[in-house]
């Protein structure tokens, strides 16, 4: 079965528009997993404009689940984290300085020699690799001359087409995934997943391991409470 890595960065973001530690970032997590989540994923930005490199320490002290770290390896900063918190999963994802939210996969052709450098950083502690890339063919391809152990496709293209057309939404998605697949590479997925359309994703797409929500799922919780929203997204991947 697929499965279900809860994103917290929001829990973060809520706390720091107020100041203080309400909501608790480290009890989040710790309720993830307790409410059934397969995986806590957490994205650190430079700014720590949401989840703060202290947050991701307390964290990794407490976790019990899997645990994914999602960030631009660009960053120092991020790079030295990361190898020193030792997290089951590391994301590299191609952000910009200040960017709102991620909204674009690797260039995997252009980069690929980077890409293995830093890769390779990562593998030699004994940590899995993932790197974000839109569902292009050509970027599959180019993802496995990288090393990496998985791709996450990035979803919101699927996302927003899925409601007009949403054969013609996946379609893109089945093809890189059925080309990851022959490429052995692992399949996450992740961005603007939600009740609505992750059902559908998931029988659709073969071999897919793993996908991360954050901010659908977040906001489904406030109506339908953390527990039971963490559970309903679960029932998703098992349809």
């Amino acid at each position: 079965m697929t499965k279900l890595s809860v994103n917290i960065n929001k829990f973060a973001t809520l706390r720091n528009s107020r100041g203080g530690n309400n909501p608790d970032v480290v009890k989040a997590a710790i309720d993830a997993q307790r409410f059934g989540a397969d995986g806590v994923t957490v994205h650190p930005r430079p700014d720590e404009r949401h989840i703060r490199y202290a947050d991701v320490r307390a964290i990794k002290k407490i976790i019990t689940t899997e645990f994914n770290i999602e960030g631009n390896c660009s960053e120092q900063k991020f790079v030295d984290l990361v190898l020193e918190t030792q997290p089951h999963q590391v994301t590299l994802v191609p952000d910009a300085l200040g960017q709102l939210t991620s909204d674009h996969g690797w260039d995997t052709i252009k980069h690929r020699d980077y890409l293995r450098e830093m890769i390779q950083v990562f593998q030699k502690a004994g940590i899995r690799v993932s790197i974000f890339v839109d569902p292009i063919v050509e970027m599959v391809n180019g993802a496995a001359e990288t090393g990496t152990d998985r791709i996450e496709l990035y979803t919101e293209g699927y996302a927003r087409e899925y409601a007009n057309d949403k054969e013609k939404a996946i379609a893109s998605y089945i093809k890189a995934a059925k080309r990851a697949n022959e490429l052995k590479l692992g399949i996450n997925a992740g961005h603007d997943l939600d009740l609505n359309n992750l059902a559908y994703f998931a029988q659709q797409i073969p071999g897919l391991l793993e996908v991360s929500i954050g901010h659908a799922l977040i906001s489904d919780a406030l109506y339908l409470g953390y527990e039971n929203t963490i559970q309903l997204y679960k029932r998703q991947l098992m349809s």
